[in-house]
């Protein structure tokens, strides 16, 4: 039987793999995860995609600037279509440099956070008599999750 658990980096874990060796089980087998990459891509791509989007902003500034350039294109001398467009322009262009902005200085501060660690994972091969204590150990060694295959 195999059990597999995930953990934060910390003394439970050490804790966990002690009592383990001292229940007499040997094969025990921990693989540190990587943080990966620090740097993140500010556009989203086919493939790829974060959830932050930097057209929301945009979009509705665009809509609140060609509402008034259109009202106000009534008095001036292009139109209220123009000066709609030009409304609608400004205000996209301007809610996307502030979310590009905001999505810039996020992602810096986000670097410049250091000191978070990766998770382990441990995979313990045991007895199914074994099993149920095992178990136990991990799940009181606070484990982020515990699996098992018969």
């Amino acid at each position: 039987m195999q059990i597999y658990a995930t953990f934060d980096y910390s003394i439970r874990l050490e804790l966990a793999i002690t009592k383990l060796e001292k229940m007499g089980i040997s094969e025990i087998f921990a693989v540190p995860l990587n943080n990966g990459p620090e740097d993140s891509e500010i556009f989203d791509s086919i493939h790829r995609s974060d959830g932050k989007s930097l057209l929301s902003k945009g979009m509705i500034l665009a809509v609140f600037f060609s509402v008034i350039g259109a009202s106000r294109g009534f008095k001036l001398d292009w139109g209220p279509i123009y000066w709609g467009l030009i409304g609608a322009a400004f205000g996209f262009i301007l809610g996307f440099c502030i979310d590009l902005y905001i999505n810039l200085k996020k992602t810096k501060k986000r670097r410049t956070i250091k000191g978070k660690t990766s998770e382990i994972i441990i995979i313990v091969n045991c007895n199914e008599s074994e099993g149920r204590e095992v178990e136990k150990i991990l799940w009181e060694q606070l484990a982020v999750g515990v699996g098992k295959v018969d």
